[in-house]
């Protein structure tokens, strides 16, 4: 699972999810990436399961590169406590996750191929997401 190894501060404010992602918005690694098009917090268990799904249907072929990473800490008060004792001990750490990130890449693969694993790592998602492809010259027909 992924977290991380040492934080300055152990708990952190929630914060909002206004508006949209201006970093980590164009496919930079690979060929194909997989775009968010809602905000959402990710939780380490949800990417681990769309890159599992992803890979699976890869077989082997092609590289993948995750794009984000989970260093929110969220905090979870045990069940059936009462108010007025403090913040409770973080339960697991998301990504906060704004419109037009992309959260996983691959290159390697033939098209078709590399648009149903990304459907398939999709699924495990709990946003909206679309495949988008890296902008290429030799596609667009430039010499």
């Amino acid at each position: 699972m992924l977290l991380p190894k040492r934080v300055k501060w152990r708990k952190q404010m929630r914060g909002r999810m206004k508006g949209h992602e201006t970093r980590g918005v164009e496919v930079s690694f690979g060929e194909y990436g997989l775009q968010a098009l809602e905000p959402c917090w990710l939780t380490q268990r949800q990417i681990e399961a769309a890159r599992r799904a992803l890979v699976r249907y890869m077989k082997r072929r092609g590289k993948v590169w995750i794009r984000i990473f989970p260093d929110k800490p969220v905090t979870q008060r045990a069940a059936e406590t009462r108010m007025g004792k403090g913040k409770g001990a973080v339960d697991h750490w998301v990504a906060v996750i704004k419109p037009g990130r992309i959260i996983l890449e691959v290159s390697g693969l033939p098209e078709d191929v590399a648009r149903e694993a990304m459907r398939l790592a999709s699924h495990k998602l709990p946003i909206k997401t679309k495949m988008v492809v890296a902008y290429d010259l030799a596609r667009e027909g430039g010499s």
